[in-house]
């Protein structure tokens, strides 16, 4: 079991769910997984089956933005996601501080949902290839 697990070997502060068809997330959440995987949270593609399943959202919003499906079943979306995690990570939280100051707290979100919104073309500028849907999936996370 690893560090980040409950008795149940899912991951204590839940599953960080991201857009496997976008090169960037596709390359950067697997990177960052054993961080995470270290502080307790799990990774997952947005399009796996269980996790549409679990968070019931209409297909045309599932992969709008990232997800963090906490354990009790709550589900946190797009800049609030980056502000739990970082919460979570003592060498992070001055970046939630920065992410949660009056008028920063506005600026973070506002960053957030301009990357997320132009993500695709993120990766195509950096050469990280998008998975076209149904092609293969991400390799798994060592």
């Amino acid at each position: 079991m690893s560090g980040g697990a409950g008795p149940d070997g899912a991951p204590r502060g839940g599953f960080v769910l991201y857009d496997d068809s976008c090169g960037f997330c596709r390359r950067w959440v697997p990177f960052w997984g054993p961080t995470l995987s270290r502080h307790g949270f799990g990774i997952a593609p947005l399009q796996s089956a269980w996790v549409v399943d679990a968070v019931a959202l209409p297909a045309g919003e599932l992969l709008n933005d990232i997800g963090l499906l906490l354990p009790d079943g709550r589900l946190v979306r797009g800049a609030d996601v980056y502000r739990h995690v970082m919460r979570r990570i003592w060498w992070a939280r001055p970046l939630h501080l920065l992410s949660v100051a009056p008028g920063l707290s506005r600026l973070f979100d506002l960053a957030y949902r301009s990357f997320a919104r132009n993500r695709h073309r993120f990766s195509k500028a950096c050469g990280l290839p998008n998975r076209p849907p149904g092609g293969p999936a991400s390799p798994p996370v060592p």
